[in-house]
């Protein structure tokens, strides 16, 4: 079912639909309307001046009813029940002993389950990395009374943005096909080095 047309796909997207999403604020759904208000009732004779902070500049009705709810949460719910379906089927076929395609049904089934729980781990990174801000924002919109300290949304919005860093450090580490890949790609377009096997390979084709 996973070729690569339809992989490419996928990833093409995912792309659009996270461009989509993280430049709505951009389109207009944000705080400035807002704060112009603000500032004509305040004074009409300063000048206008946007506070670069988060909260600020960001809409919490976005972050919250939009980004949250409807294209974190709902994801997370589903890729956590799928995980405990691939568990469980694993789980059954671990305890089964009947024959399968491979000659040693353990030994398959013994590597989906490494890959399931490297998989498992990127989701419970996604959920240590992002869930902190959410909270912080949900604690913004429905408590406006309740302060929360800025290091807090600091260090909130690193934890988003350090996700991104550790997926590639888990599937190598975890993966030995993603680990292989990404030496590939690191030696032939970081360091400029040909793929050894590739060439020997091709040459071996070309020869016979």
């Amino acid at each position: 079912m996973v070729t690569p047309r339809r992989a490419a796909v996928a990833i093409a997207c995912c792309w659009i639909v996270s461009f989509l999403v993280g430049l709505t604020p951009m389109f207009g759904w944000n705080n400035l309307n807002k704060m112009r208000r603000t500032q004509e009732l305040n004074s009409n004779y300063t000048e206008f001046v946007i506070t670069c902070q988060f909260e600020t500049v960001i809409s919490m009705e976005y972050m919250v009813y939009f980004n949250f709810f409807v294209w974190v949460l709902p994801p997370l719910l589903l890729m956590l029940l799928i995980y405990l379906e691939v568990f469980n089927l694993i789980r059954k076929q671990l305890n089964k002993k009947v024959s399968s395609s491979s000659n040693d049904p353990q030994k398959y089934y013994g590597k989906e389950l490494k890959i399931a729980k490297s998989l498992a781990l990127v989701l419970f990174l996604f959920v240590l990395s992002w869930l902190p801000l959410h909270v912080l924002n949900c604690i913004t919109l429905f408590c406006p009374s309740c302060q929360t300290p800025h290091i807090l949304t600091y260090i909130a919005i690193f934890l988003t943005h350090g996700n991104s860093a550790m997926n590639p450090i888990v599937y190598a580490f975890r993966i030995k096909k993603f680990r292989t890949a990404f030496l590939q790609i690191w030696n032939q377009y970081f360091c400029c080095k040909t793929n050894k096997n590739a060439t020997s390979t091709t040459t071996a084709e070309t020869g016979n």
